[in-house]
């Protein structure tokens, strides 16, 4: 599975959806993200693009997905990649999500609201 989404999307997160590796770096010159910054990546699963985004800006990150497997591979991922301290991988949806008010400096979803 693993060899199929990296020929389809140049990943290796795990992911079910279509987003490609180019439209994230794409993407991470459009968000104003840095060092101190915090991302939301709503229904990320596993974590992309969540993570990847967090390692390509510098920023924080809490990725979310309404299922447990989800998070838990996305904070192995985190381990792996050396990022673990700057994210938080956690259960959880649209309706309830764990952070302030306020408190979010960019928010993604990759094919979540399909």
């Amino acid at each position: 599975m693993k060899a199929a989404e990296l020929a389809a999307t140049g990943s290796d997160y795990g992911a079910s959806g279509y987003t490609t590796l180019e439209q994230v770096e794409t993407l991470a010159t459009q968000l104003p993200l840095g060092p101190g910054d915090l991302l939301l990546d709503l229904g990320s699963g596993t974590g992309w693009p969540g993570l990847h985004l967090a390692e390509l800006t510098g920023c924080r990150v809490v990725v979310t997905d309404p299922v447990g497997e989800g998070p838990d591979a996305a904070r192995t991922r985190a381990r792996a990649d050396g990022i673990a301290h700057r994210v938080s991988a956690v259960p959880a949806d649209g309706r309830a999500v764990p952070v302030r008010s306020g408190s979010i400096d960019a928010l993604v979803h990759s094919d979540a609201l399909c």
